[in-house]
C-alpha cells in the first residue's frame, strides 16, 4: 500500500462519515414539516421491518403537515402505529386510506432537546472521523516500521491525513451549527 492509497482511503471514509451525518441531521425535527423527518421510521410489513418510504408515499401539503399514503391500504394501522412508536413525538390520524401527521410547533424545552440530539449526532461523526485518522496513521506507522517508506514520507502522510481530518470535522461542525440554527428558529 502506498501513502496516496492510504490518504485516498481515509478521504473516502471521512466523506462517507460527513454524508451520513448530513442524512442523520435531516431526520432531526425542526418546526417545519419534511418527509425526511420520517426516514428513521420502520414499519412491520408482513413480518418484515421495512423503511416507511418503501411502503408508502409521503407528501408535505402544508408547512405543518405530512401525509402518508400506503401502497397497500390494509397497512394503514401498522404505519400509524409505527409513526406513534417512533421517538418523534408525533400523533398521526387516518381516514382509512391516508395518514395525516400534524407537526406541532416545538416548545422551547423540545427545541433544546433537539439541539442536544444534533450535538450527539455531530460528536458521533467527529469520533468516526478521528477513528479513520487513527487507522490511517497506524497504516503509515506500520509502513515506516516495515521500512517501506522513509520518515519524511511518513511525516508528509501524517500531515495530509491531519489536514483531511481538520477539513471534515469543520464540515461536520458547519452542518451541526446550521441545523442548530434551524431548530432554534421559531
Amino acid at each position: 500500500m502506498e501513502i496516496k492509497d492510504i490518504v485516498n482511503d481515509a478521504r473516502k471514509r471521512m466523506d462517507s462519515a460527513v454524508e451520513d451525518a448530513r442524512k442523520k441531521l435531516t431526520t432531526v425535527r425542526t418546526g417545519r414539516a419534511s418527509v425526511s423527518l420520517l426516514d428513521g421510521v420502520t414499519v412491520e410489513y408482513y413480518g418484515t421491518a421495512m423503511p416507511l418510504n418503501q411502503v408508502a408515499t409521503m407528501h408535505v401539503p402544508e408547512p405543518t403537515m405530512v401525509t402518508v399514503q400506503p401502497f397497500d391500504p390494509t397497512q394503514v394501522a401498522n404505519i400509524e402505529k409505527a409513526i406513534r412508536a417512533s421517538e418523534l413525538g408525533l400523533n398521526p390520524s387516518n381516514d382509512g386510506k391516508l395518514i395525516r401527521v400534524p407537526i406541532p410547533p416545538l416548545t422551547e424545552e423540545r427545541r433544546k432537546q433537539m439541539v442536544k440530539v444534533v450535538h450527539e449526532i455531530a460528536e458521533e461523526h467527529r469520533t468516526a472521523i478521528r477513528n479513520v485518522r487513527r487507522d490511517g496513521n497506524d497504516h503509515l506507522k506500520k509502513l515506516l516500521k516495515d521500512k517501506t517508506i522513509s520518515e519524511d514520507a511518513e511525516k508528509d502522510g501524517l500531515d495530509q491525513i491531519q489536514k483531511l481530518t481538520d477539513l471534515h470535522i469543520t464540515r461536520i461542525n458547519e452542518l451541526s451549527e446550521h441545523k442548530e440554527k434551524e431548530v432554534m428558529t421559531v
